[in-house]
């Protein structure tokens, strides 16, 4: 008999692979709750007849509650995400992100739900500069999407503790591959850079570029999406999930730009407010509780991620 798992944040960038994932095993039936404020139709559309859709806000607890009513575990996606968004609204990313939170987790609570898996965030160390970033150093968020995340976090571990509920924060590294939607102005760097540089257009890098991030492939996050709903010992702590790898802005740009074989313009502009200057994760922890380990590299993934926004956005 199939897991019933519910996938908030479902039609999202990561939740449209969590839920492919999540099918492809067999094992697993899927519910998907969704308000598509910033996720999209078109990303779950060839999935519709394998899954069941609850469409509306995290924030609601009518809707909350039909959502969770019968599962058995639930990955816990949906969010606002975006720093520079978070500086600009601080009260609507608490409320998603933290109130929203806590609203699906006591519905689940109530329900009998036994499980929730929570998508947490790097952010969350902020100016911690400390290098590699591991789960026992001190949160110094420094945006208000961080401290919702950590807030977030603080719930999970609650809710193991005081409801006995299995709970696990997954801190992700800057994710990024194919559906990542680059349109938005809160877009991540390597889907601007990718259709931008397809479009013939120069890409703008923030700051000196020398910043560095632990950059993800989503087939990395999805594998410990999945490898969380079995694991044992889980009791609302939080685990890193990424490469363990560290690469500047500029030599993301020189990556995309060798994958595509030609050059890129660049237009250098003011770093932002609220950014981090460098991470990098220690998934040690994540390789005890989830058995994690990436499967694809930081430059096979830059491949394939050009690959279909080649397909996508060029035909």
């Amino acid at each position: 008999m199939r897991k019933k798992v519910l996938v908030t944040g479902g039609a999202g960038f990561i939740g449209s692979h969590t839920i492919e994932g999540l099918l492809s095993t067999g094992h697993y039936s899927v519910r998907v709750l969704d308000n598509f404020s910033t996720g999209h139709r078109e990303n779950i559309r060839h999935l519709m007849g394998n899954i069941e859709l609850v469409e509306g806000d995290i924030r609601d607890m009518e809707t909350v509650e039909e959502a969770v009513a019968d599962m058995d575990s639930i990955i816990h996606l949906a969010a606002l995400p975006s720093v520079p968004r978070s500086v600009k609204a601080p009260l609507t990313s608490n409320d998603v992100n933290a109130s929203g939170t806590l609203k699906v987790l006591s519905a689940a609570h109530r329900a009998g739900v036994k499980r929730l898996i929570l998508a947490s965030s790097s952010s969350i160390y902020g100016a911690n500069m400390a290098q590699p970033k591991t789960e026992d150093m001190l949160p110094a968020p420094v945006s208000p999407y961080a401290a919702s995340k950590l807030a977030a976090e603080q719930y999970v571990g609650v809710f193991a503790r005081t409801y006995k509920m299995n709970t696990l924060s997954i801190r992700y590294f800057n994710v990024f591959g194919p559906r990542q939607d680059p349109n938005s102005q809160y877009s991540g760097v390597v889907a601007k850079f990718m259709t931008s540089a397809l479009a013939g257009e120069p890409c703008t890098i923030f700051g000196d570029g020398t910043q560095s991030r632990d950059f993800t492939y989503v087939g990395n996050v999805v594998s410990a999406n999945i490898a969380a709903l079995e694991a044992t010992g889980l009791h609302g702590q939080p685990v890193n999930v990424a490469c363990g790898e560290r690469h500047t802005v500029i030599e993301l740009l020189d990556t995309i730009t060798a994958a595509l074989g030609s050059p890129v313009q660049v237009i250098r502009a003011p770093g932002r407010t609220a950014d981090v200057l460098h991470s990098l994760a220690d998934c040690t922890l994540a390789a005890e509780v989830l058995g994690y380990r990436p499967t694809v590299a930081f430059a096979e993934g830059v491949r394939q991620t050009l690959e279909w926004y080649k397909t996508t956005y060029t035909g």
